[in-house]
């Protein structure tokens, strides 16, 4: 399951990327919901925020990194929820991981104007959504531990 949903992940992620890169020009934007989401066809040469940009390797070697990380964990993990949250993982670093490579930059286009936020792409999505998932699990196992030492 780790691979299908894995890519899933890219595939959701790469289409949208070239639907951007194909259809838009680098810049243009159009509202979504009025001018808190909006689709933006932008290029990102660094992580969030443009940190660290012009490191694309680094970022691809991260990227193994994290995929071969994922990959060992994930015959050993337990948890219904790091198990839900490895193929997102997996699916966004490679969907980032195939932009870099390519293009030395990667394709962002979800641009939320309610807080200061990066614009953003699906593979971002998943990762995110896989931490967020991994970091409520070890809360969840904290409580747990907390609750049988009483």
């Amino acid at each position: 399951m780790l691979y299908l949903w894995s890519a899933l992940v890219v595939a959701a992620d790469q289409i949208t990327k070239y639907l951007v890169k194909t259809y838009m020009e680098q810049g243009e934007s159009f509202p979504v919901f009025g001018e808190y989401l909006r689709i933006t066809s932008h290029r990102n040469p660094g992580a969030a925020w443009g940190i660290l940009a012009g490191q694309r390797w680094f970022f691809v070697v991260i990227s193994v990194a994290v995929a071969i990380g994922v990959i060992y964990y994930s015959r050993r993990v337990r948890s219904r929820l790091v198990r839900a949250a490895l193929p997102l993982l997996l699916g966004g670093a490679v969907g980032n991981m195939i932009d870099r490579v390519l293009y030395g930059e990667v394709v962002d286009f979800f641009d939320v104007r309610i807080i200061n936020y990066p614009i953003f792409n699906i593979a971002d999505m998943a990762i995110v959504i896989s931490v967020g998932l991994i970091f409520l699990d070890a809360l969840l196992d904290y409580r747990r531990e907390q609750v049988s030492r009483q």
